[in-house]
């Protein structure tokens, strides 16, 4: 009899109503409770900032990838260079090091912008050096010793549409980073970049050959490939293109030894116009 009681009661507490209603809240607010955390903690891979907001919240940014736009100032080697925004003159500027692993010539009209992405840090010579593989004069470096830096991972001339258009020359064969509003979508791989009224240019022909997600008319966007020619002999030989005869022929007419952008890729800007 005893063991029967001592049964009855351990399946009493066992299924204490109470208790019972607490592990059903639970496992009703636990799902909620990961999907916020899922929805708060991951950040983008990318920040879009400028060389103030590196200088003013280094603190924040140690460590993370960031990609500025922003004009250069001065040339120390050929793989490192300071940069400042336009708008903050009275900035301090920040020292870039290339670790591309590719040589990176800084544009020749030094009002041009070039954007840079990579991850700060606290720019300490010897560690640069032994980290990347690089050879640097440390007296060259006595005044950014200890400041943030960008140690970066892709650079690209950013000029604007209507700079590319009027004088593509300059520009062909190089990898650039281009931002504007998108005007006349062609077809899923291919729309033109509004131009800058002020500089009188064209529209500029952008080819994204293989596109990842749609653009819309008027959205702004950041655009990064390289410059070429618009032959359609040769852009059907170096990529898989969709266009129909029709098409075909209408961008021939159009663009022909024109400049189009081949995009590797598209995505919106955080820089406003």
């Amino acid at each position: 009899m005893n063991r029967f009681l001592q049964k009855d009661n351990f399946i009493h507490k066992l299924w204490n109503p109470k208790r019972a209603i607490a592990l059903a809240i639970a496992v009703v607010m636990l799902p909620a409770c990961t999907n916020n955390l899922e929805a708060r903690d991951p950040e983008p891979p990318e920040n879009n900032v400028t060389t103030e907001e590196v200088v003013d919240n280094t603190n924040q940014l140690i460590g993370k990838t960031v990609t500025v736009r922003s004009t250069p100032v001065e040339k120390i080697t050929p793989s490192t260079f300071t940069i400042r925004d336009k708008q903050f003159f009275s900035s301090e500027p920040i020292l870039v090091v290339n670790a591309s692993g590719k040589p990176f010539v800084l544009p020749a009209d030094s009002g041009t912008p070039i954007q840079a992405t990579g991850p700060v840090r606290q720019f300490v010579v010897a560690d640069i050096e032994r980290e990347y593989n690089l050879d640097l004069d440390p007296k060259l470096y006595a005044e950014y010793e200890n400041k943030p830096a960008i140690i970066a991972q892709s650079l690209a001339q950013a000029p604007k549409p209507g700079e590319i258009t009027t004088d593509p020359r300059q520009y062909y064969g190089k990898r650039l980073a281009v931002t504007g509003e998108v005007e006349n979508i062609r077809s899923a791989n291919s729309f033109t970049l509004d131009e800058d009224k002020l500089f009188g240019g064209e529209d500029l022909l952008v080819l994204h050959p293989t596109p990842q997600a749609k653009v819309t008319e008027g959205e702004k966007v950041a655009v990064t490939g390289v410059l070429r020619p618009f032959v359609v002999a040769e852009l059907e030989r170096d990529y898989e293109l969709t266009w129909d005869l029709d098409l075909r022929r209408k961008l021939e007419a159009e663009y022909s030894n024109k400049p189009v952008l081949v995009a590797t890729e598209v995505y919106p800007s955080a820089i406003p116009q």
